[in-house]
């Protein structure tokens, strides 16, 4: 099952990710979730930058020399397990479409209907790839085009013609600009948590330990900060799991808005037992 991380700090902090050397670094971690690592994030012009491999991170040189300390308002980290479409980097997380960043963890079907769509808004030229992933993504993007640049309403709008007209397996989302983050756990398929240190002075010292990600940063200490991943990272009491339908927004100001009444269930709700054999097992992998 792909991992998310996601940090969002208000200010450009700094936010070192032990992607190499680390006992539980990314590399470590994508023995066991081999299809790509990628990392994004926003500098502090609020560019966004992409760095992501297709392989699995441990096996690639370029990855190790390419590791470094990431100062940034936001953060995105992922680590795929493959479900649809092979390792390859078109199909690596996250993505970026009009600025903006994202993650999935899960499988939506009846793709044909949702190339349909996309094909319908005059969006296929946002999908490079053939990962549901990205597809989801460009119906998002679009919607927040339908409705003048507002990507909350946007974001919302797209979930629910999904939600209506194909499969959802699950979808777990991370969604970023430079100033704001949205967080989706839909259905309760998988976990997403949340974890709230916006008065640090209340919590441990900042250091994110986990069998899938690993991230310490010591200067984050005293920063307030939200954090979003697939497993609480390190005994601090605070991590939270996202309830069923839970639609999370952190703003500019780390102004956390939550809602759960904003994206309708699904009518296609999927089981395991509805996946294809490689979904199934990217969906149930450790």
């Amino acid at each position: 099952m792909c991992r998310l991380f996601g940090l969002h700090a208000g200010s450009p902090v700094p936010a070192t990710f032990w992607l190499i050397d680390a006992p539980d670094s990314l590399a470590e971690q994508s023995r066991r979730n081999p299809d790509g690592t990628g990392l994004g994030y926003f500098d502090a012009t609020g560019r966004p930058v992409v760095d992501k491999q297709p392989l699995a991170a441990w096996e690639d040189a370029e990855f190790a020399r390419e590791a470094r300390e990431v100062t940034a308002t936001t953060v995105l980290a992922h680590v795929r397990y493959a479900s649809t479409g092979g390792p390859d980097a078109a199909n690596t997380h996250p993505f970026l479409q009009d600025g903006r960043l994202f993650a999935h963890n899960g499988v939506v079907e009846d793709l044909d209907v949702l190339d349909a769509r996309l094909a319908e808004l005059q969006v296929t030229d946002l999908v490079a790839g053939q990962t549901d992933s990205e597809r989801v993504f460009a119906l998002i993007t679009a919607s927040v085009r339908v409705r003048g640049g507002d990507v909350g309403a946007g974001l919302i709008d797209a979930l629910n013609w999904l939600a209506a007209h194909v499969g959802v397996y699950a979808l777990n989302i991370l969604l970023c600009t430079a100033t704001d983050m949205w967080a989706l756990r839909y259905p309760d398929t998988h976990d997403l948590f949340v974890l709230d240190r916006r008065r640090p002075a209340r919590h441990a010292p900042f250091e994110l330990r986990s069998s899938r990600i690993r991230s310490r940063a010591a200067r984050l200490d005293d920063a307030p900060s939200v954090v979003f991943a697939t497993e609480r990272m390190d005994d601090d009491p605070a991590w939270r799991p996202l309830r069923d339908g839970e639609l999370v927004h952190v703003g500019p100001g780390l102004d956390i808005t939550c809602a759960t009444d904003v994206v309708a269930p699904p009518a296609h709700r999927l089981t395991t037992a509805d996946l294809n054999a490689v979904a199934a097992a990217s969906q149930s992998a450790g």
